[in-house]
C-alpha cells in the first residue's frame, strides 16, 4: 500500500509546518508520509521543539526546508496544506502541481509576546489545534 504524501507549508518552516509534519507522521505514519517546507526558512522555533517534546515527539534535530528546493527536486504530493495565518496569507507559499490543496489558519508562534512560559503555552495551544486538524484529516482521508 502506497502512503498518502502530504506537504505542510508555511512562511518559515520553523514551527507550524514542522509540528504538523511530526504530528501526522507520529499519529498516522502507517498511512501517510508527511514533509514540511517554507518560503523563507528560518531557525527552528525552540517553543515548537518544547511543545512537541511535551507530548513525546522529538523535532529538535529537524532541518528547516525550502519549498523551492522541494519543487526543484520534483517532489510530488497528494495534498499540500498551508498552515499560515490569515494576516500572513499573501506571503504563504504555493506549491505547484496536481495536488489537493487545503488551508488551515494558525497564528505564527514567532509573533507571540510575553514570558517564556506564556509563549510556550500559546505554542502548545497551536500544537493542540494542529493535532485536532490532523486527527480530522486522517479520519476523512481515504487511501487513493
Amino acid at each position: 500500500m502506497e502512503k498518502i504524501k502530504v506537504l505542510f507549508i508555511c512562511r518559515h518552516n520553523a514551527a507550524r509546518s514542522q509540528m504538523a509534519e511530526a504530528l501526522l507522521n507520529h499519529l498516522a505514519g502507517d498511512r501517510f508520509l508527511a514533509e514540511s517546507a517554507g518560503l523563507e526558512p528560518g531557525p527552528l522555533n525552540p517553543y515548537a521543539v518544547k511543545a512537541m517534546a511535551d507530548m513525546g515527539v522529538d523535532i529538535s534535530g529537524n532541518k528547516v526546508k525550502s519549498v523551492f528546493d522541494k519543487y526543484l527536486k520534483g517532489d510530488l504530493f497528494n495534498y499540500v496544506i498551508t498552515v499560515c495565518n490569515i494576516e500572513d496569507q499573501e506571503r504563504c507559499p504555493v506549491f505547484p502541481g496536481i495536488t489537493q490543496r487545503l488551508h488551515w489558519n494558525f497564528p505564527d508562534p514567532l509573533s507571540f509576546n510575553g514570558s517564556d512560559r506564556e509563549r510556550l503555552e500559546k505554542t502548545i495551544e497551536i500544537r493542540d489545534s494542529i493535532k485536532k486538524n490532523i486527527e480530522d484529516f486522517v479520519k476523512s482521508t481515504k487511501i487513493q
